[in-house]
């Protein structure tokens, strides 16, 4: 539901709750609030172990990230910026839009990686095990809408503070946070640039924090399956007892007056 900013001026509520046959609803009472604190119950818990996950893996990349490594991966950006991203003069800084490419759903981490191919010709395909990429992609960012190009920023799903993805349409231009990508113009692993030492002395460590990564993910993908499954009870249930004559009437009106 999205509350009206200007109700009457610019927007105005639309109530589907008058579709509703509430009589006959009364009569399914308690199956439909056992089902409703069941469906919230799994989502609530999906939230946790996404949160929980996305902790774990911002303390690898602390763990394996160092003033040289920010070093360079701050001189890789700025190598990749002066050969692919041109400056343009007089002209102000471009524009930034948010927009997520992937998501943690009931089937699974989805990255729709498909839909910047179709916007970019060149497609840096980032390796990354260790979270590394954000710190990438912020210098790029920042270089490319200095450049006066507008920019996609695609945020991390289970850490939206954290860059996962860039897009420069203008320029077909494209770093995707992923693996197995079917001919990228480049590939950059920036798994090579982490301390030799540093990943031997916390082996063992990391190890850990990544089988209970991926352990936490599947467990939030479970949640989200349950939470699926009740959804559509709850659909089942509601159904029956919804005047979609009425639903019809109102989007008819809508479109109407549109």
């Amino acid at each position: 539901m999205v509350e009206p900013k200007y109700p009457g001026l610019v927007e105005q509520y639309v109530n589907l709750g008058a579709c509703y046959q509430k009589d006959g609803l009364q009569s399914i009472r308690q199956e439909l609030m056992s089902c409703m604190k069941g469906y919230k119950g799994c989502y609530q818990r999906a939230y946790r172990c996404l949160g929980a996950a996305a902790e774990i893996f911002e303390d690898m990349r602390c763990t394996l990230l160092t003033d040289q490594l920010e070093d360079q991966l701050a001189k890789r950006a700025k190598g990749i910026l002066q050969r692919e991203v041109p400056r343009r003069k007089n002209v102000s800084p471009g524009a930034v839009r948010q927009r997520f490419l992937g998501a943690v759903t009931h089937q699974g981490v989805l990255c729709l990686t498909q839909t910047a191919q179709v916007q970019c010709s060149k497609i840096f395909e980032l390796s990354d095990r260790w979270g590394l990429a954000y710190g990438l992609l912020s210098h790029l960012l920042a270089g490319v809408v200095n450049n006066g190009y507008d920019v996609v920023a695609c945020p991390d799903p289970m850490a939206p503070d954290r860059l996962a993805h860039l897009l420069v349409p203008e320029l077909e231009l494209a770093f995707l946070t992923a693996q197995g990508l079917e001919d990228p113009y480049r590939r950059l692993r920036l798994d090579g640039a982490v301390d030799e030492i540093l990943l031997r002395k916390n082996r063992s460590q990391l190890r850990f924090a990544q089988k209970v990564h991926t352990a936490l993910v599947e467990e939030a993908v479970h949640s989200l399956a349950q939470a699926k499954e009740m959804h559509d009870q709850l659909e089942g249930l509601y159904n029956p007892y919804v005047d979609f004559g009425l639903v019809e009437e109102t989007a008819r009106q809508i479109f109407e007056e549109l």
